[in-house]
């Protein structure tokens, strides 16, 4: 039974992103995934990275947030990973942002000092699915801001850790979108949550 995490980034309950990510969680579920469902700002996981955590000499336990250490314990587990939030200045809500920086830690999501001066993706979790929200029409994303978000989840993050397919859908623009668009949107929301199992 593949085991996946999905983790929403939006604090306010009702909106499109959690309608994305409980649909996506119900699909996968009934597709027979073991699915770790996390709402951030429900679950009040603080993002503020402590001093204690910036030690890489700690174990991989090295925290005094049991939150955090459940969180590690379960992504070293995870065979993909769905994220669910929206385009904020061009970056992830500071609840996921501070996730990353607390939950993929060393030790636990990469380890550095290979032979080869790159960091070791430690994750077992091969594919990552990120389905964002957006206000800004496609063609100014790119012409003036370079589509941001991109280059963090495929540049930045998750290749760092060992994540080699990383997909990335963008559902925009919300607020004027209409009933129909949306439910468009939540099928394919299943339909690429069904994708990363093949």
């Amino acid at each position: 039974m593949p085991r996946i995490g999905a983790y929403l980034a939006h604090p306010r309950p009702g909106s499109f992103n959690h309608a994305v990510f409980h649909t996506v969680v119900q699909h996968l579920r009934d597709l027979g995934c073991e699915v770790l469902a996390h709402d951030l700002y429900a679950e009040e996981f603080a993002p503020g990275l402590t001093a204690d955590e910036t030690e890489t000499v700690l174990p991989v336990t090295g925290t005094q947030d049991s939150q955090v250490a459940l969180h590690r314990a379960e992504v070293a587990t995870l065979d993909a990973m769905v994220f669910v939030h929206p385009n904020w200045w061009g970056m992830p809500p500071s609840v996921l942002a501070g996730w990353v920086q607390r939950v993929l830690a060393p030790g636990v999501a990469y380890k550095l000092g290979t032979s080869e001066g790159e960091p070791e993706g430690l994750l077992r979790a091969g594919r990552a699915l990120i389905l964002n929200t957006s206000d800004t029409p496609a063609d100014r994303e790119e012409a003036e801001f370079g589509d941001p978000l991109q280059r963090i989840w495929e540049a930045c993050v998750l290749p760092y850790v060992g994540v080699t397919d990383v997909r990335r859908v963008v559902f925009r623009t919300v607020t004027d979108s209409s009933d129909e668009t949306r439910a468009s949107w939540l099928h394919q929301a299943r339909h690429h949550a069904a994708a990363l199992l093949a």
